[in-house]
């Protein structure tokens, strides 16, 4: 089978007789070219699949039009609604998004920092992965002066852009709401504490219990990458033997759904016997039954300051040595149902900034 061999832009001067400029010209709707021309040029490039070649266009003007995305998990609601955001919002900019999942690897993390370096990207827009407390293979960017902008999961020590969610507080107000409710004895359920808002998270959790005369008891926080699996088996420890906690604050929705799915195994009802708080106000929280209160992050919000921090850093807006430069994305309280009760305020939903 013989190799295809690449048409140019010189294949298609000769098939026209055109200057090679003129066609190039046309191919980028130079408004010094007729649109009779630009049409021939553009219907014998069709015709002989022509494919500009954006790598080479990037090596003459050192700009490759495209931005680079690490994410832990695409699957995740809140990364897939943010890199849907800078996708769509990038466009509109004329740049174009690699998305790229570390799995919550640091191995993986540091060979597709080195990978997009190599592609040549504009900038490096990074969630790291719950482990990453080294950031020195992010250095190659900063040190080469590539815009590199942290969401979410993001260093609290490295001379970088981030921006991130207000977590002491979404964990402060998500406990503060269920202690509200009458709740006692309130669980935690937390991801890693190598991950920086978790730690914040559970730093909330430990202040409001304190501000509001409740114990903080270490065996009452319980520390987990937060799927499905390790929700369950955490459930089973919990409700091993009595006194059941009367109050749990998840930190993210998928671990609040299935403590609900345990209740419903062992009998115990939501909201009467256990209150229930999630984060990050995944859609589904809304169609389970009970809904269940989240902690809703603004993802969108967050998306589009991310790319409006790019064009900045982009357009040279930065300083000649980065230093760290931190937005806080406010958080909401969504009452629902699974924390339903008696309260001190009669307010449905709480914005606090």
């Amino acid at each position: 089978m013989s190799k295809r061999t690449e048409k140019t832009i010189v294949d298609i001067a000769e098939e026209l007789q055109l200057s090679v400029s003129t066609v190039s010209r046309a191919l980028n709707d130079h408004p010094n070219i007729s649109a009779r021309t630009k049409e021939r040029v553009k219907k014998m490039a069709r015709k002989l699949g022509y494919r500009p070649n954006a790598l080479a266009a990037g090596l003459r003007n050192n700009k490759s039009k495209t931005i680079g995305l690490i994410v832990p998990r695409i699957s995740m609601f809140f990364p897939a609604t943010i890199s849907t955001i800078i996708q769509n919002k990038l466009q509109e900019y004329g740049y174009n998004l690699i998305i790229c999942q570390s799995n919550d690897s640091y191995e993986q993390e540091k060979t597709l920092v080195n990978t997009l370096y190599s592609a040549r990207v504009d900038a490096l827009v990074v969630s790291t992965t719950l482990y990453t407390t080294d950031f020195s293979h992010f250095d190659v960017f900063r040190d080469n002066n590539i815009p590199l902008v942290f969401f979410d999961r993001v260093p609290k020590d490295y001379n970088v852009k981030v921006i991130k969610g207000d977590d002491y507080l979404g964990g402060y107000t998500a406990t503060k709401h269920l202690i509200d409710k009458g709740c006692k004895d309130v669980v935690h359920i937390s991801g890693p504490l190598t991950c920086c808002l978790y730690s914040d998270r559970v730093a909330g959790y430990k202040n409001a219990l304190q501000e509001h005369g409740l114990t903080f008891k270490k065996n009452r926080v319980f520390y987990q990458e937060l799927t499905r699996d390790n929700a369950w088996q955490t459930c089973e420890k919990i409700f091993a033997q009595k006194p059941y906690p009367d109050g749990i604050f998840a930190s993210n929705d998928t671990t609040a759904i299935t403590i609900m799915e345990y209740c419903r195994k062992i009998n115990l009802r939501v909201p009467e016997d256990l209150k229930i708080v999630g984060y990050s106000n995944d859609p589904r929280t809304e169609i389970v039954t009970p809904p269940i209160s989240s902690i809703d992050q603004f993802p969108g919000m967050m998306g589009e300051r991310v790319v409006a921090a790019l064009m900045e850093l982009i357009n040279g807006k930065q300083t000649a040595v980065p230093r760290y430069s931190q937005e806080i994305i406010p958080i909401q309280l969504i009452e629902r149902q699974s924390s339903a009760g008696k309260a001190k305020t009669s307010k449905k939903k709480v914005t606090l900034t």
